[in-house]
Formats: structure tokens, sequence, C-alpha cells
């Protein structure tokens, strides 16, 4: 059996240790086949990376979550659908991409649906800002790509604003193939008339 074989075949956790909150993590060594690497910040429970790692078993996905009754239902989720080109952590999305990745790692980044904090006092808490953009353009390669989506219009508004300001990134569609594949929670609003809106950069 392969290492990845024995690890469906144990039902082991696909959650990984933080052996330091510090130092760089080897997120190819996480994995048996080294392949283009695209990261989730806040997996939430895991129903877009699921469905999308299934769909593109030739790259590899890292998904992170602070909460960990989520973590876990997208933990048991990824290992019934027996899927080996995925690992979890649990941390704050922004510390893992400030302290954690390694530089010019990711083909993409995802960030789907995170709290607005819709009062202006709670803005400073959102997580798409300057700083992002960022950190952003550090953990992407080259040409690598982040997809945005949120239902608040004055978030979107943000997003656009921080990373169209920015002489890194320029704007690009995001993929029919990437746009159909929707989260639970992005299913339910569609269904009661509440568009999603999408955004999406490359880096230079």
């Amino acid at each position: 059996m392969s290492p990845d074989t024995n690890l469906a075949a144990s039902n082991h956790s696909l959650i990984q240790p933080l052996v330091s909150i510090t130092e760089s993590l080897d997120f190819d060594a996480m994995f048996k086949t080294r392949q283009p690497m695209e990261l989730e910040l806040g997996s939430g429970d895991g129903s877009f990376l699921v469905k999308y790692a299934s769909l593109n078993p030739g790259r590899n996905f890292v998904g992170v979550e602070r909460l960990l009754g989520r973590l876990r239902k997208l933990d048991r989720k990824a290992r019934r659908a027996g899927l080996m080109n995925l690992r979890l952590f649990r941390i704050e999305a922004s510390y893992l991409l400030e302290y954690l990745a390694p530089p010019g790692l990711f083909d993409a980044i995802h960030v789907y649906f995170p709290d607005p904090w819709p009062k202006r006092k709670h803005r400073k808490n959102r997580l798409i800002n300057e700083r992002f953009v960022e950190l952003a353009h550090r953990a992407l390669k080259p040409g690598g790509r982040i997809f945005l989506r949120t239902d608040d219009q004055d978030y979107f508004a943000q997003m656009n604003t921080v990373f169209g300001a920015s002489q890194s990134f320029s704007s690009l569609e995001t993929p029919a193939e990437l746009a159909g594949v929707v989260t639970d929670f992005e299913h339910s609003f569609n269904a009661e008339g509440i568009p999603t809106l999408r955004a999406a950069f490359r880096r230079s």
C-alpha cells in the first residue's frame, strides 16, 4: 500500500498537527504526489472544498478553518469521499497566510463568504484588506490566482478596491467550472434570490 492508501484504510484524520507556529510549513511533504497546490481560507463545513478536490485529483488542496467542530465535519466528509489530495489545518486564516505559508507555493487561493463584519466600527476585522493583498501576493506563484465570493455588497466593493489598487494583481473572470461548485450556504441563499458576488485576480 502507498502512504496515502494507508491513510485512507486506517481512517486517519486529514487534520494536520502544527509542529511550529513560527516556521513555514512544508506543505509538499504532506502529500505523496507533488502537484499544483491550492489553498482555501475559512473552509467552513467543507461543502466547497470536498466537491472541488474530488473534481480535481491532479491538484493538492489545503483547507484552513478556525472552528474545530467545522473542521472535524470537513474531515469526515473528505475521508468518506476518499480524498487523499487534501490536508486540513485548524488555525486563523490570516495567521497561516502571514507566518506559515512559504512564499510562491500556491497556484490558487480561495476565500468564500468570509465574515463581512457589517458594522462600520468592526470593518477593521475583515480578512480582505490591504495587508491581505500583500500576503496573497507573497503566497501565490507568479500567475497564481485568487478567487473571492461574498453576498455582502459593501465587502465586495472593498475586495475590488484593495486588489484593484495593487499593481501586482490584474482582474479576471471566475472560470465557469469553478463558479459552478457552490457551498451549501451559497445554494441556500441563491434559492432565496440572494446573488453570489464573485471577484478574481491574477498575480503578476
